[in-house]
């Protein structure tokens, strides 16, 4: 009996979790403290660039290894390219203040979103952010859901996509660690909030 009741009590969670999306993610594997080349293992992300980049380099990848290890990054996710709050607010953010990430000693600041290469970059372009940002597309979701930071947004047409997040790493560990209430929102995972907390 005591077991018909727990296994109710963690389905209600489970429902509340997936109708309100109030619920915050506390099993996600990464957090202040984690090695996030450990926590993504053998996962590889591909920097954005045209179709013809990517031909003449043999649609090659950049491992998780190499994007941290040694290096001071700043990097944020976001649910995809061209969207709203991604496209007028987040990405900007960062834009506008690459000045004061690199004043602060940050190697690299990347956007990484569910998206192939090709949109990454094209939209990069579009926002005239890619000299000051890095994007790199996560084409099939490996190194957000690596992370427990993947997510569901069919409901929008998206399909699995990634929690808005934004996170401060020194050699592979993770030092901050910001993610949104929802997709939508906006109010920890933009420039200024991670600027505060290098």
């Amino acid at each position: 009996m005591a077991t018909n009741i727990l296994r109710r009590a963690a389905s209600s969670v489970m429902k509340e979790t997936f109708l309100t999306g109030t619920l915050r993610r506390s099993y996600a594997s990464v957090a202040v403290g984690t090695d996030i080349v450990s926590a993504a293992p053998g996962v590889s992300l591909q920097k954005a660039r045209s179709w013809d980049e990517g031909v003449s380099s043999k649609f090659s990848t950049t491992s998780v290894k190499d994007i941290f290890k040694g290096k001071k990054v700043v990097i944020f996710g976001l649910p995809g390219a061209y969207t709203g709050v991604c496209s007028q607010q987040h990405v900007p953010s960062y834009t506008k203040n690459i000045d004061k990430f690199k004043a602060k000693g940050i190697d690299s600041v990347i956007c990484v979103a569910v998206n192939d290469p090709f949109v990454m970059n094209a939209w990069a372009e579009k926002l005239k952010a890619k000299d000051a940002i890095e994007f790199y597309g996560d084409f099939d979701g490996s190194f957000h859901k690596s992370l427990e930071l993947g997510k569901d947004l069919s409901a929008a047409l998206l399909g699995p996509r990634s929690e808005r997040w934004s996170a401060y790493v020194v050699d592979g560990k993770v030092k901050a660690f910001n993610v949104e209430g929802a997709p939508s929102d906006f109010k920890v995972s933009g420039a200024e909030v991670i600027l505060e907390q290098i």
